[in-house]
């Protein structure tokens, strides 16, 4: 499966190269370019045990590169960008309304059901309420009929992030993303 990944910090960087580990083609796009380029030398941009190793092999077996904008989208996109509080301290949802919008975007030119998956930290009704409505608009199609979105927020500790990954403590998930998830291979429907 191709994957595009949203957001290389900690849980983008974690996540696509845990998925390229798994067999997966994975594009990571960040727009610093110094994230992009460590990446693509095989290298991580972030101190995480045993991280760098599964960024070389994705990037040598062709599974794993990084981009600083990407011009197509892969079967699944996953938004793993950063929440950063406004001035009130509220969650600022500015670079994850920035992604969908670009998401939205690179729908026009999918033929095929597409879909979305949040793993960034997001307040209770962005998925259900904001997400949709910024994807119809910037896509011109319908949310349930050409893109399904779908909440997998991440629960990576620091120093056992990659352990974290395969041996989630528990997940939180709906419909969608039990779909999403035996797509990846990371769950078997019971």
């Amino acid at each position: 499966m191709n994957i595009t990944v949203f957001g290389m910090g900690y849980v983008g960087c974690v996540t696509a190269a845990c998925l390229a580990d798994m067999g997966h083609v994975v594009t990571g796009v960040d727009l610093q370019r110094t994230k992009v380029s460590l990446i693509n030398s095989g290298r991580s941009p972030i101190i995480e045990p045993g991280l760098e190793e599964l960024i070389r092999r994705g990037v040598d077996a062709g599974r794993l590169q990084a981009v600083p904008e990407a011009n197509k989208l892969g079967d699944i996109s996953l938004v793993c960008v950063g929440i950063p509080s406004n001035e009130n301290g509220s969650l600022g949802l500015g670079q994850v309304e920035r992604v969908v919008a670009q998401i939205g975007e690179l729908l026009r030119n999918v033929d095929k059901f597409h879909v979305v998956v949040i793993r960034s930290t997001v307040l209770p009704g962005t998925v259900q309420n904001v997400i949709p409505l910024l994807l119809e608009q910037t896509s011109r199609k319908k949310d349930g009929k050409d893109f399904g979105i779908c909440m997998n927020p991440e629960f990576m500790r620091e120093t056992t992030a990659i352990h974290d990954f395969y041996h989630p403590a528990f997940a939180v998930i709906d419909v969608a993303t039990i779909v999403l998830l035996n797509e990846l291979r990371l769950c078997t429907p019971a």
